[in-house]
């Protein structure tokens, strides 16, 4: 089986009498004997004005406001995000200088504390 090239004349006459309304796509298709079923269809969007078989959406008020409320939601979680780097980065910044007046490694403290919360008995529970 050989493939069909068309030539782009060719291709621009069947975009135009789809666009035209003279035929639909389908009608194209039989008229020239077009094999591939989307063929004509691809045309019209490579080679079309766009007018053809472009889908518009119409929102209501409140599927706008809708759209405004989730992107002000969106950027309040990556403010939180960017804070919370930024607060972790601190805590490095913080943990790393503590350890160097210390003179300790920052593994050696990690090791040494775990992260256990240090625990304490009150002078009222001893007996």
């Amino acid at each position: 089986m050989t493939a069909m090239r068309y030539s782009k004349a060719f291709k621009m006459q069947a975009v135009r009498e789809v666009e035209s309304g003279d035929n639909c796509a389908y009608g194209v298709q039989q008229k020239y004997g077009i094999k591939g079923s989307r063929t004509v269809m691809r045309w019209v969007r490579q080679f079309g004005s766009g007018k053809y078989g472009k889908i518009i959406r119409v929102e209501e008020a409140d599927e706008i406001n809708e759209a405004v409320r989730v992107r002000k939601q969106l950027q309040l979680a990556k403010e939180a995000l960017a804070d919370a780097h930024m607060e972790l980065a601190l805590e490095k910044a913080f943990l790393t200088a503590a350890c160097g007046q210390l003179d300790q490694t920052v593994e050696g403290f990690k090791k040494k504390h775990g992260g256990r919360p240090r625990t304490r008995r009150s002078s009222s529970t001893r007996s």
